[in-house]
């Protein structure tokens, strides 16, 4: 393939990057993948879970990956939420009418199998990463996936409004005592949210991926101990929370690394300019206590790709890059994005408030959300279609 013959070049290594590389492709585009040969070995083995949603499990599908993704997956059928004070919402997938609420896949084993279908992607070449904004070969379009420390984009002087919320993600494979039934659980614990996402492995029927979010020095402090005294920790934290449930989960053993890193809520004032866009982490980050961070990314994908299939078919003239074509793509999912980071920050500073008449307002509005059908109807909606 000639070097200046690429209609787009994408930068980046994780799941967004390659998604769209393949999608591209499979849409007769001529695709140029930068990428670091590091991102091939990674230092430490992935803890991490996704809680992907209907449209991210539709977009897999497309591309030819979801069948084999499936074995390393697990549905969940049921999410139990519990305040900090009586509070509780649950969701059910018969509820929506559909089969699940979601699917919790492995992130090593995404990114494994993206990485073998791109092996035979035709129209997709492997180049050297970018150098500052500057692509190694000739595109119509730069799409930018490098995520959250995206240096092409600070390169492009892109603003990135970054809050750090002094919290940690502390992730970890757990193995329980009884079968886990589809059923995720999450509970706002004042100022840390807890949650456990049902999946296969090491137990196919008795998983779970956690996710902690915790202050820093809470975090600091767990990921310094050793597996017996972490254990003892989450399993007294799981007691204090829900009695109920601690019984009918049963003692959590660690069955994996434990890992952490900082979360924050972060945004880019630009998505687009002439020749380039962003997607992913690289244009927006959101607390992952509704696991919407890829799901956001991967609609990214889904969306550029049919605004850029739209305008081949409407208007054959317009280049790639052209900045009209890049613009309808940014307003389509500046919106839903803004919307999904408002909803969980504002979950997150509702529940970090400590002071006695809120704790009481905003368990009785869980209660009360509990108890409007239409209402959690319409919330689980967006959520499976992020």
């Amino acid at each position: 393939m000639s070097a200046t013959g690429f209609d787009v070049c994408v930068s980046g290594s994780g799941a967004v990057a390659m998604s769209l590389t393949l999608a591209l492709s499979a849409e007769g585009w001529r695709v140029a993948w930068a990428r670091s040969p590091e991102a091939t070995s990674p230092a430490k083995a992935d803890v991490r879970t996704y809680a992907l949603n209907a449209r991210a499990i539709t977009l897999l599908e497309r591309l030819r990956v979801w069948p084999a993704l499936k074995a390393f997956s697990s549905p969940v059928f049921e999410m139990k939420i519990c305040g900090d004070g009586g509070g509780a919402l649950s969701f059910s997938a018969w509820q929506q009418q559909v089969t699940e609420l979601a699917w919790i896949v492995d992130a090593a084993a995404l990114e494994r199998l993206l990485g073998e279908a791109l092996r035979f992607a035709p129209r997709v070449e492997i180049v050297p990463p970018l150098q500052g904004a500057q692509a190694p070969v000739k595109a119509a379009l730069l799409a930018i996936c490098e995520g959250k420390h995206s240096g092409t984009r600070a390169d492009l002087g892109v603003e990135f409004a970054r809050q750090d919320y002094g919290h940690w993600g502390v992730a970890t494979r757990l193995k329980a005592e009884r079968p886990h039934n589809g059923v995720a659980r999450q509970w706002f614990r004042s100022p840390d949210i807890l949650a456990l996402l049902p999946f296969n492995q090491p137990d196919p029927d008795a998983s779970y991926g956690l996710v902690w979010s915790v202050p820093k020095e809470r975090a600091e402090h767990l990921l310094s101990l050793n597996t017996a005294d972490f254990e003892l920790e989450l399993n007294d934290a799981v007691l204090q929370s829900a009695p109920e449930a601690a019984e009918q989960i049963g003692h959590l053993s660690v069955a994996s690394e434990v890992a952490g890193w900082p979360l924050a809520l972060a945004q880019a004032d630009r998505w687009m300019g002439p020749g380039w866009v962003l997607l992913g982490d690289a244009a927006h980050q959101v607390h992952p206590l509704a696991g919407q961070g890829l799901n956001l990314g991967l609609a990214d994908v889904d969306t550029l790709v049919t605004v850029l299939r739209e305008a081949r078919q409407r208007e054959p003239w317009r280049t790639l890059g052209d900045e009209r074509t890049l613009r309808r793509y940014a307003r389509r999912r500046e919106t839903p994005t803004r919307a999904m980071a408002g909803l969980t920050d504002g979950l997150l500073h509702l529940f970090a408030d400590q002071r006695g008449p809120l704790k009481d307002l905003r368990n009785a509005g869980m209660t009360l959300v509990e108890r409007l059908g239409p209402v959690k109807h319409w919330l689980v909606g967006r959520a499976l279609d992020a």
